[in-house]
């Protein structure tokens, strides 16, 4: 009789152990859906100014549309590529297309240029002179030491009549062909050009940097490149990710009317929609 007792007491444990182990499944089910539910994120990588800046702009946006945007700021030109290209980044925006050109010839990466978001004209900047006329022989201008922003800058010192170069797709300091001055040129890492300008006559800088430095190109600049420029700066993907439905979400909300507007308000013309 014990016995037969003590079996129908194993029964019934038994029972109410499966039950609740049916119902801590079944938690546990609900728990992994609401996970899944949950906005997917999207990791962009930016320089702080302007880039970062206009990328905050959107995350409302890109909530509607079920998307978490994490900005990652990085303060210079190489870190942000290395990381779109090992997949630490879905995108980044930051540069133009010279140089994304110029960075996967020498890198062997493949990343590509999805969306043009705006114009960030190149300016020439000065503690010592409030113009281009009163350099003198010999004085030391410092610019970009990359390929695509050094010839970009050269091309405006050439558009300036200090300088002629040869005819070539990247200039370079030794493809000067007339250096009435006998300017000497030292070539900086972007983001360091700010620190130069106690120790060379004029800086040629990026407008990122320049803004970063509390500089703003239409007052501070004693030469600005033209606005017809055709350095856009570029919404970039590793290739193969640039049908990817969120990154097509991204690119509509950095085109969007409401970026082109706040382009407008905020930066005044130092940065101009390309879109």
């Amino acid at each position: 009789m014990f016995k037969e007792l003590f079996n129908h007491l194993t029964l019934g444990f038994l029972l109410v152990a499966a039950l609740f182990s049916g119902c801590d499944s079944k938690v546990e089910s609900k728990s992994t859906a609401n996970t899944n539910s949950k906005s997917e994120k999207l990791i962009v990588g930016a320089t702080p100014e302007p880039h970062a800046v206009i990328l905050e702009q959107i995350k409302p946006l890109l909530e509607k549309d079920g998307i978490t945007l994490e900005i990652k700021e990085f303060t210079d030109y190489v870190t942000p590529n290395k990381s779109l290209d090992d997949g630490s980044l879905h995108a980044n925006f930051f540069q133009h297309k010279p140089y994304l050109d110029s960075f996967n010839s020498e890198h062997k990466t493949n990343l590509i240029s999805v969306a043009g978001i705006h114009i960030e004209p190149m300016g020439v900047y000065s503690k010592k002179i409030k113009s281009l006329d009163e350099l003198k022989e010999g004085d030391l201008i410092s610019l970009p030491n990359d390929p695509s922003n050094g010839a970009r800058a050269l091309r405006i010192l050439e558009k300036q009549g200090l300088i002629k170069l040869k005819d070539v797709p990247l200039a370079s300091i030794q493809d000067i062909t007339d250096n009435p001055k006998n300017l000497q040129f030292k070539e900086i890492d972007a983001p360091q050009l700010t620190r130069t300008l106690d120790d060379v006559s004029v800086s040629v800088i990026n407008t990122n940097f320049a803004l970063l430095a509390g500089l703003n190109p239409l007052n501070d600049a004693i030469a600005l490149e033209d606005k017809d420029s055709p350095y856009v700066n570029v919404l970039v993907v590793k290739s193969g990710n640039e049908n990817n439905p969120n990154i097509q979400k991204l690119i509509k909300a950095l085109q969007s009317e409401d970026v082109k507007q706040f382009i407008i308000d905020q930066y005044k013309g130092a940065i101009l929609p390309s879109f």
